[in-house]
């Protein structure tokens, strides 16, 4: 079967720790078929993210899911585009497009005014699949009921 991966994180840079995790997650996930990635192209871990997927796994279709304001814009090169969109409905897009949601907060504790725990209580409604990866590299699976 053949896999669509979604990301989500903060617009902080990602710790070393989440750097690497990050890293063999995204190995890990092309092991299992990984076709696609969706991110929402803002700066800090989205941008982050396309450059490992870009150097890690180079054929893999990467799909950029731009916010409406540029103020945040990472500007990646993807090899997809969809329409500007505003936060909340591009995060859905990305939701609704993917098997499965990697985050990568910026802490371990879920708040309320964080497009990345948005997106992952959209991710939870939907009951996609969620690898978290967190500050100190720990990461956790939360299987989609």
């Amino acid at each position: 079967m053949t896999m669509k991966v979604g990301f989500t994180g903060t617009q902080n840079q990602l710790t070393k720790a989440q750097t690497f995790m990050l890293a063999r997650v995204l190995d890990k996930l092309s092991q299992h078929q990984m076709v696609e990635f969706h991110h929402g192209d803002c700066v800090g871990a989205d941008a982050k993210a396309h450059d490992l997927v870009v150097v890690i796994r180079p054929k893999v279709k990467i799909v950029i899911h731009p916010p409406l304001k540029d103020e945040k814009r990472a500007f990646c090169a993807g090899d997809e585009e969809r329409p500007k969109k505003d936060y909340l409905d591009r995060d859905q897009d990305i939701v609704n497009e993917c098997h499965v949601l990697v985050a990568c907060p910026k802490g371990k504790d879920e708040e309320q005014r964080s497009g990345t725990w948005a997106t992952v209580r959209r991710a939870r409604a939907a009951k996609k699949s969620i690898w978290f990866i967190f500050p100190d590299g720990m990461d956790k699976i939360e299987e989609g009921k």
